[in-house]
C-alpha cells in the first residue's frame, strides 16, 4: 500500500491554506479543470516514468494518480542518464473528450500524448515538431476551428531565447502546418522569458509567462485581440517584500463557482521547486494575481489564504510518500534516473519489492550517472525517511544503499566485502564533475536484516541513521548539506549494485520505506 504523506500539509486551518500547498519538486506545473476534477502535470527531465498526472477536488490537496510516459523516446537515448534534458515545460489540456499534454525536449522537439481517459491509456508520443531548443509549448483551439501552439526557445539549444512565437497547427493538433510569428520579444524588459500558457477570454487573447530567470524573475501577462498580436505587457506577480522568489510559471484555473486561481513555482535550491496557488481576479480585462495591496495590478505571493470555493472538499491528501511494498507495483512516487530494465527492481504481493544487484562498470566514476537509482522528490523542509530490508549478496561488493542525491550527494549502505556485511557511509562533492566519493564511515555488521534511515534538517542539512534486527538506532555522527540536481531538487533513492558479471546476482528485499514529520523550528 502507497501510504499518503505525513510530512506537509498545506492546511493552515480549517477554511485556511499556507503556502507551499505541494512542498515538492514539481517543477513548471500546469493544471486544467474537467467539471468538477483538477488535474496537474509538471516537468519530469529525464525520470522515468515521466509527465506526472496529479488529481485535486478543492485545488489543496493533490495526489498522484498516474503518468503519461512510460518511457522516454528515443528510447535507447534515454536508456543513459541525460541529466537535465528529457521533459521540460509541459501543458495539459481537454479538448472535444480528449486529454492532451505537449511537452518539449529541447533536443529533440515538442510531442504530444493523448488519452480518452485521465488514468490512460496515453498515446505513443508524437514528435509535433523537430527541432533543437523548442521548449514550453501550449496549444488553443479557437472559435473558428484553428488551432495554435505558443513556445519560447532555449539559448543552449537554439542559440537564442527570450522570445515566444506562435505557429498554426493542423486540425487534428499534432503537427505544426504554419511558420513561427514572433509575437513578443523579451530582450529588453523581460530576459528569458519562457513557460508560456495561452488563453482566451472575452475576445482578447492571452499569454501568461514568466520572465526574469526561475529564482528571480516575475510573472507576465501579454494581451491582444488578435492571435499574432502585437500584444500589450503587463506584470501582474512579483517578488515583493515576501520570501517567494521567482515566482515562477504556472496556470491559471477556474472552479464551478466562478473563483479564479493561479497555480505557480518557486525554486527552492535543494528542495526543488515547489507548487503554490494565488488567488487571482480579472480587473478591466487584466488578470491581477496574490495580495495586491497597493492596487497597482501587480500581486505578490500569498504566504495563507482563504480556501478555495469547490464543490467537494479533499481530506488532508497529498502526494504519496512512504511505501508499504504490499502491492505487485511499484508505487506511483518513485522514479528513476533513465529508462529502466526489466530486474531493477520486481514488485511482489507478498510485503516486499526486491531489488537484484546491477553491474555498474568501471567507467562510472560515482553514482552521478547511475540510471537505477529508484528515487522520490523531498516532501518537506524537514522529515525522517527509514527504510527496513533483508540483504542477501552473493558476490563481493554488492552493495544496498539509501541516498540523498544531488551534484553532491551522500549515501548510507551495507556492503558485502571481504569478510562480511560492512555498514558504509559515503560523500561525493561535485558528483557532476566526476569526483570520486570519500568513505566517511564503515564497521562490520552481523545477520540480514537491517534499516537505514536518514533525517533532514531545515536549511537541507541531513544525516544517517542504522539500525540492526534487533531494533537499536544508531545516529551517524557525520552531517552533509543536500544540493539539487540539473533542474531538479534533490532526490532520496534507493541502489543495489555490484562491480563484477554475473549470471545470477545477489538481492535485497525492500519490506518499507516510511516517512514521516519532524518539528525543527
Amino acid at each position: 500500500m502507497q501510504l499518503q504523506a505525513q510530512s506537509w500539509m498545506p492546511d493552515a486551518s480549517k477554511d485556511m491554506y499556507r503556502n507551499p500547498i505541494i512542498h515538492a519538486d514539481y517543477s513548471d506545473p500546469d493544471a486544467i479543470r474537467v467539471g468538477d476534477d483538477y488535474y496537474m502535470t509538471a516537468s519530469s527531465f529525464t525520470h522515468v516514468p515521466g509527465l506526472p498526472i496529479l488529481h485535486s477536488k478543492d485545488l489543496i490537496h493533490w495526489h498522484i494518480i498516474g503518468h503519461a510516459l512510460q518511457k522516454l523516446q528515443p528510447a535507447e537515448h534515454f536508456s543513459k542518464v541525460q541529466h537535465g534534458g528529457g521533459v521540460w515545460a509541459p501543458a495539459i489540456r481537454y479538448h472535444n473528450k480528449k486529454f492532451y499534454i505537449y511537452y518539449p525536449d529541447p533536443d529533440f522537439g515538442i510531442y504530444v500524448t493523448t488519452a480518452s481517459n485521465i488514468n490512460g491509456p496515453w498515446s505513443e508520443p508524437i514528435l509535433v515538431e523537430a527541432g533543437k531548443g523548442l521548449i514550453d509549448p501550449c496549444p488553443l483551439w479557437d472559435e473558428d476551428g484553428k488551432n495554435y501552439l505558443v513556445h519560447a526557445y532555449a539559448g543552449s539549444r537554439a542559440g537564442f531565447k527570450s522570445i515566444l512565437v506562435i505557429k498554426q497547427l493542423d486540425t487534428s493538433a499534432t503537427k505544426v502546418i504554419g511558420n513561427a510569428v514572433m509575437v513578443f520579444d523579451g530582450h529588453q524588459t523581460d530576459p528569458t522569458v519562457e513557460g508560456p500558457k495561452l488563453y482566451k477570454r472575452n475576445g482578447w487573447y492571452y499569454i501568461f509567462a514568466p520572465a526574469g530567470g526561475v529564482g528571480t524573475g516575475w510573472q507576465l501577462v501579454l494581451r491582444s485581440k488578435n492571435i499574432y498580436g502585437p500584444y500589450e505587457r503587463k506584470v501582474v506577480l512579483q517578488q515583493g517584500s515576501t520570501t517567494v522568489n521567482g515566482p515562477h510559471q504556472g496556470a491559471w484555473v477556474n472552479t464551478v463557482s466562478g473563483e479564479d486561481w493561479f497555480l505557480h513555482f518557486q525554486d527552492k535550491g535543494a528542495y526543488g521547486r515547489v507548487v503554490h496557488l494565488q488567488p487571482m481576479q480579472w480587473k478591466n480585462d487584466w488578470p491581477v494575481i496574490g495580495n495586491d495591496a497597493d492596487g497597482d495590478g501587480t500581486g505578490e505571493p500569498v504566504e495563507t489564504y482563504k480556501k478555495p470555493a469547490t464543490v467537494i472538499k479533499h481530506k488532508s491528501i497529498t502526494p504519496a510518500e512512504s511505501d508499504e511494498c504490499n502491492e505487485p507495483r511499484l508505487g506511483l512516487q518513485w522514479q528513476w534516473q533513465a529508462n529502466p530494465k526489466e530486474g531493477w527492481a520486481l514488485p511482489t504481493a507478498a510485503g516486499f519489492l526486491r531489488m537484484f544487484s546491477v553491474y555498474t562498470p568501471d567507467s562510472l566514476q560515482n553514482i552521478w550517472n547511475l540510471p537505477d537509482i529508484l528515487a522520490q522528490k523531498l516532501p518537506a523542509e524537514a522529515f525522517r525517511v527509514r527504510m527496513k530490508f533483508s540483504f542477501n549478496p552473493k558476490h563481493e561488493n554488492e552493495k544496498l544503499g539509501l541516498v540523498m542525491f544531488g551534484t553532491d550527494y551522500g549515501y548510507i549502505a551495507v556492503q558485502k566485502k571481504e569478510g562480511g556485511l560492512f555498514l558504509v557511509c559515503n560523500e561525493n562533492t561535485r558528483a557532476d564533475k566526476n569526483n570520486k566519493e570519500k568513505e566517511v564511515a564503515s564497521f562490520p555488521l552481523q545477520g540480514n536484516d537491517f534499516m537505514l534511515g536518514v533525517e533532514m534538517d531545515k536549511g537541507g542539512v541531513y544525516h544517517f541513521s542504522f539500525g540492526d534486527s534487533k531494533g537499536s538506532i544508531t545516529e551517524l555522527p557525520q552531517s552533509f548539506t543536500a544540493k539539487p540536481g540539473r533542474w531538479v531538487g534533490a532526490k532520496i533513492g534507493i541502489f543495489c549494485t555490484r562491480n563484477n558479471t554475473t549470471n545470477d546476482a545477489g538481492y535485497a528485499d525492500i519490506d518499507w520505506v516510511r516517512f514521516e514529520p519532524i518539528k525543527n523550528d
